[in-house]
């Protein structure tokens, strides 16, 4: 099966670097807009934005600015023709009729292209803000999650639904016109909890990981306890493409970036992730510039990416991955004129 590339747009601030010295995406829908067309002619096979409600400051105001994810990617949707349109909701946030009603209405728009990555919350005080915060485990997060698709994906199918559960009730609920075909159903997590659901419910799982060897691991369980269930589904992995002339000129946009690294920022998304002050700014204080760098990342001329991309896609057993670029508006054509033809070969 050939190997999926998708791009995760940039609907906050600053789009995936923390850092003064990178390029600095907007948070509009004409920028996104552009991306969106931009990944279409480079012809990558999907885009999706992530559901964000609460920045993390800093010298950079990292995400003080985002663009809300399922009323974009319906705009989205008409502006291009061949990509999937993914869009995030919360379970934590959005009552399962309505989640249900809003992408059916994006299926229709988008012509059956639309997908829904389905999450639960990982930054308390975005929910904390709305009042809307529960102390929930991880286990319980995920138990909730899935009584959430369950109800979700029987109301795409049912004439009516009742359902008397731990988080939810829903009493002879109707959301009609039902989909068709449904949509894809994806979700980002790392732990085991999140695999499990992933496996159970999912298409698709973005799996999270320190090492490529990690990485492989959770792909392979992903996909092995998904076929204990009669199921399939295909994991992806986020990736930074820095790409330059030649590899020193990649390697040089890296260092820059890691100058700029606003640690205020970086100390505020650890702190509202959870972990303790003291080990967050001990942490904090110890970083390398690499951290500016949300998500893993490949540095190269157009041959090293391609080279590397193939690597990772082979060794950590993956289905396909979601590419983020500094500067999306340069950096994206440049892969789908340079490096998109060789993966495709």
């Amino acid at each position: 099966m050939e190997t999926e590339y998708g791009v995760f747009l940039p609907i906050g601030n600053g789009g995936w670097l923390v850092s003064t010295t990178a390029p600095h995406p907007e948070a509009t829908y004409a920028y996104n807009r552009q991306v969106a067309v931009d990944a279409e002619q480079a012809g990558l096979d999907f885009i999706m934005s992530m559901a964000k409600w609460k920045g993390f400051g800093g010298s950079t105001d990292h995400w003080g600015e985002t663009l809300e994810s399922m009323t974009l990617m319906a705009a989205l949707a008409e502006c291009t023709s061949t990509v999937r349109i993914w869009a995030t909701m919360h379970a934590n946030l959005h009552h399962p009729v309505v989640a249900a009603k809003m992408y059916t209405t994006l299926q229709q728009v988008s012509g059956g292209r639309a997908g829904m990555n389905v999450v639960n919350g990982s930054y308390a005080d975005e929910f904390q803000q709305m009042g809307l915060w529960s102390e929930l485990s991880k286990a319980d997060r995920y138990r909730m999650t899935a009584e959430w698709t369950e109800a979700v994906t029987r109301l795409w199918a049912a004439e009516e639904v009742s359902m008397d559960s731990e988080f939810f009730t829903l009493d002879r609920a109707e959301s009609r016109p039902h989909p068709s075909p449904r949509p894809t159903i994806i979700n980002a997590g790392a732990s085991d909890e999140a695999i499990e659901f992933q496996a159970t419910w999912a298409d698709g799982a973005f799996l999270g990981a320190d090492s490529f060897e990690e990485m492989a691991d959770k792909s392979r369980r992903v996909h092995a306890r998904a076929a204990e269930l009669g199921r399939t589904c295909k994991t992806y992995a986020m990736l930074t493409v820095v790409q330059g002339e030649t590899d020193a000129a990649a390697q040089a946009r890296v260092s820059a970036y890691g100058e700029g690294l606003d640690r205020e920022a970086l100390l505020n998304m650890s702190l509202a992730w959870g972990i303790p002050e003291d080990w967050a700014r001990s942490w904090v204080e110890d970083a390398t510039g690499e951290k500016a760098f949300q998500v893993p990342y490949v540095a190269g001329a157009a041959d090293t990416v391609a080279a590397e991309i193939r690597r990772l896609v082979a060794a950590a057993d993956l289905d396909g991955l979601m590419l983020i670029f500094p500067d999306y508006l340069s950096d994206l054509p440049l892969f789908g004129r340079t490096v998109l033809p060789q993966l495709r070969a």
